[in-house]
């Protein structure tokens, strides 16, 4: 038996690869584009560790030119998702009885693999699924998602060697128990590095889950599940089942084994599912965890003392980087009247800077939208806002789907800051501005924490520190995430834990150890060496 303890050091970020033209990383990914773009795979369910195919199926087009089919993936149907609730409760016991450091050493192999192994092919399967530069792939799909896993292993330590202190005749410690039940992990399509955290994270703690992809992820979402079976994961600890939404969270709702939500998405779909579970209490071994990422509608909030040139690069890259598909984007920023013309400035040079188009083109700054749905909804702002007398387009505006869901990034400027797009979530590469009277700062910041429901990330720019130090007050419950003179965008594991509060989720700060202690239930241990003998208090003998 192996009975030492051991102690994972804090591991250091994974190094973002520069895929310099001629470098063998460049090599390698291009030679993967080639490879995945010449071919359609089928995807299928896996539940058990078995491989299902149900005949149901649709296609995995790439966003950037829709009619190239990548994949056909199978859909689950009622009958899988009962076998998959039933996989994910038999493999159970044997899990989350493991000694922790064995499954601390699947998600090590796990990050090995990605990094070392299927670094292109998981690269590749990205950019070409999810319309991701190189870029903004390998800081994702590679980093990030070995980030989450080498850090969630230093996070485990460290809970399980917090224990409760002992006295005299006792001993006490605590134990972490997985939940007693399943994790249903509900990923979007934008973030790789989050479809494997959602399940990874509770399967670190030891427990088991079903996974629902989104549709418009599911062939790097597919190769993750490769890579997890690959290293070590049980048949039935992770239960892949792309298909309807609404149907799994339906079936899988209802049964009194399921223990936790890790959900990353929409505000509406993350209420809609917290209401299911209300609804279904009575039915549930335990109170479920529910966990949740969800919208954000972003802020730059621009001090009279900022450098325009810095807050224009900050608002351009947090803006329109992966096209601004990203809950941390800036959507809204407030801009004072003496520095907009520069700021403007700067910003229109930017736009007319960069290209647009491909990400087998290494040289196109922005790519495509996700799906149709996607660019018909941003284009309704754009034109919702050429059509508003309270605003006008700064730059950008134009949109085409004929080949590819192309939104060129775009500025709106609006005289009302209460304007549609200054309120509501949009998720594309669109920012609004509201320019603001220098005198009129502290009325200024009251609209930007009162404008939004949301409370994810916000940004302030300025030279007057004392004066940033009082934005980040007044706005402490705006961000859950907050970045001084930089973009609200780019948060790093193990470095920026992320999460927001109001209307953007639950908070429990994905990159960190808060996330995990939420898929554990405590047992509190205490051994009373001599037990006592006579019921009588010491004073009455």
């Amino acid at each position: 038996m192996n009975n030492s303890i051991y102690n994972f050091k804090s591991p250091d970020n994974e190094p973002v690869l520069n895929y310099f033209e001629g470098s063998p990383e460049r090599i390698a990914l291009e030679a993967e584009l080639e490879r995945q773009s010449n071919q359609i795979i089928e995807i299928p369910l896996i539940i058990g560790g078995k491989k299902i195919f149900t005949g149901n199926t649709s296609d995995v087009v790439m966003p950037h030119n829709h009619s190239h089919v990548l994949a056909k993936y199978h859909k689950a149907g009622e009958k899988e998702i009962a076998m998959a609730i039933e996989e994910a409760r038999k493999a159970h016991a044997d899990w989350s009885s493991q000694n922790w450091t064995t499954r601390a050493s699947v998600m090590l192999k796990i990050a090995e693999l990605i990094t070392v192994k299927y670094r292109a092919k998981l690269n590749a399967a990205t950019m070409l699924g999810q319309s991701k530069n190189i870029y903004q792939s390998e800081i994702d799909a590679v980093c990030e998602t070995a980030d989450f896993l080498r850090y969630n292993v230093t996070f485990a330590s460290e809970i399980y060697k917090t224990q409760p202190l002992s006295s005299f005749n006792q001993l006490n410690r605590m134990e972490y128990r997985a939940l007693e039940g399943f994790v249903l992990a509900v990923s979007p399509f934008n973030f790789t590095s989050i479809a494997s955290n959602l399940n990874m994270s509770p399967v670190m703690m030891g427990n088991t889950t079903i996974w629902k992809p989104a549709t418009t992820a599911i062939l790097s979402n597919y190769y993750l599940m490769e890579i997890f079976m690959e290293a070590g994961v049980p048949a039935g600890v992770v239960n892949f089942l792309p298909g309807s939404g609404a149907l799994i969270g339906k079936i899988v709702m209802e049964s009194r084994d399921m223990a936790g939500i890790h959900f990353t998405g929409s505000n509406n779909t993350f209420n809609s599912l917290w209401k299911g579970v209300a609804n279904n209490l009575e039915k549930y071994k335990s109170y479920p965890r529910l966990v949740g990422e969800t919208g954000g509608k972003d802020f730059i909030f621009v001090h009279p003392s900022a450098d325009p040139k810095e807050v224009a690069v900050g608002a351009f890259s947090g803006a329109f980087e992966y096209q601004g598909q990203k809950c941390s984007a800036a959507s809204r920023m407030y801009v004072p009247e003496s520095l907009w013309s520069d700021v403007k400035k700067e910003m229109v040079a930017l736009s007319e800077s960069i290209k647009m188009g491909d990400v087998r083109d290494s040289s196109n700054f922005v790519n495509a939208v996700i799906d149709e749905a996607s660019f018909d909804n941003i284009v309704s702002y754009i034109e919702y806002a050429k059509s508003s007398k309270e605003a006008e387009i700064v730059f950008g505006g134009t949109y085409d789907k004929s080949t590819g869901y192309f939104i060129s990034p775009t500025m709106i400027l609006t005289s009302n800051p209460h304007f549609k797009s200054m309120e509501e979530e949009i998720f594309g590469p669109v920012i609004t501005a509201f320019v603001y009277k220098d005198n009129d700062m502290e009325k200024t910041l009251e609209l930007c924490d009162t404008t939004s429901p949301y409370g994810l990330t916000g940004a302030v720019f300025g030279r007057n520190r004392m004066e940033v130090v009082n934005v980040c007050s007044r706005l402490q419950y705006a961000a859950g995430n907050f970045y001084i003179n930089d973009k609200p965008t780019g948060a790093v594991v193990g470095k920026q834990p992320f999460g927001g509060s109001r209307g953007s989720g639950t908070n429990d700060k994905a990159g960190g150890e808060f996330n995990l202690i939420r898929w554990v239930s405590p047992r509190t241990v205490k051994e009373t060496f001599i037990p006592p003998t006579d019921i009588r208090y010491g004073y009455m003998k």
